[in-house]
């Protein structure tokens, strides 16, 4: 098996002679010099040498004839490398000797440096002029889940509670990294399509139980994180449930509030059932502080362009160890 394998490797490794004959031109050797650094496409190459494209382009096709160096396209450019075949290559101790024997070569490493620059500050430059509207602007592959789900992977597994669970979105999205999450919400038929939807995606680490943000069915000290997410402004007594998230916590446990901002959008008490019209940062950090936390933290982390412009309010605090 060793054997077949040795065979392959010879087999993809450029031809010595060829080798040989590609570097035996200085510009070409030049060329893979400057390849052995960066990917760079022909237009690049043409300032960095001062030739004509044709000239670059005869160079670039006899190293690639000779398996020196491969292309991929990007739009309507080509950037070149080097192969890099398994098990080496002898153009490798050919480019070591040749840095010291090309007069041209510590030119050239200066002139790429300055090319690789200027393709960087084009994306700066881009970036530049879209500052502030990254934001309000599309982006491709840019997503406020995609954001979520990499900072959940980031978190150690834990027991969670999410407190005014609802359908049981955010609980099933926290069971992807959690070790268990405890769900609570108040309707019986919220629950229960909680515990379907956990069914049919096959997640069987969360805990899905009926009860009140203000009596919680959890045990002192059961838990590592809470969670209310947009559901403390549907508490009767907000410093009651924030008094039984201090409690489940264990000695050292977080708490995270996500809710509204103090809004007048008095229709939002039939249209949404809200009980509250959010809480000012004072109020929120004033009623963390009354239940026992510690090093709270208070900002708006988002405000809605559309009338009436709600803004979301995330408040984080430490139970003490």
């Amino acid at each position: 098996m060793y054997q077949n394998q040795s065979r392959e490797s010879i087999r993809k490794m450029p031809s010595i002679v060829k080798t040989l004959r590609a570097a035996a031109d200085p510009n070409r050797l030049r060329i893979l010099l400057l390849l052995s650094g960066e990917e760079l496409s022909v237009a690049e190459l043409q300032e960095i040498l001062a030739m004509g494209q044709s000239t670059i382009s005869t160079h670039l096709s006899q190293l690639k004839q000779a398996g020196l160096v491969e292309d991929r396209r990007t739009g309507k450019s080509s950037f070149y490398h080097l192969t890099s075949p398994a098990g080496g290559s002898p153009l490798d101790e050919i480019l070591g000797r040749a840095k010291g024997e090309i007069p041209e070569a510590a030119a050239d490493q200066a002139s790429m440096r300055l090319v690789v620059r200027k393709r960087q500050d084009k994306m700066r430059s881009f970036f530049d002029s879209v500052a502030g509207r990254l934001g309000r602007d599309y982006v491709p592959g840019q997503s406020w889940k995609g954001v979520a789900e990499a900072l959940l992977r980031l978190m150690p597994p834990m027991v969670i509670a999410d407190l005014g669970t609802g359908d049981g979105t955010f609980a099933l999205l926290l069971a992807e990294r959690a070790t268990k999450v405890i769900a609570v919400d108040t309707s019986a038929k919220m629950i229960e399509f909680g515990r379907d939807q956990a069914l049919r995606h096959g997640v069987t680490n969360v805990e899905f139980r009926l009860g009140d943000m203000e009596e919680l069915p959890i045990a002192a000290a059961e838990v590592d994180l809470v969670f209310f997410s947009q559901s403390l402004h549907h508490a009767l007594h907000p410093e009651r449930a924030l008094a039984e998230a201090a409690r489940i916590l264990r000695p050292g446990g977080r708490i995270a509030v996500l809710d509204l901002v103090k809004h007048r959008f008095e229709e939002a008490r039939e249209l949404y059932a809200d009980e509250w019209l959010g809480f000012s940062e004072a109020e929120l950090e004033t009623m963390l502080q009354k239940a026992g936390f510690r090093d709270v933290q208070t900002s708006v982390v988002h405000k809605e362009p559309e009338t009436p412009q709600f803004q979301t309010l995330l408040a984080v605090g430490d139970k003490p160890s």
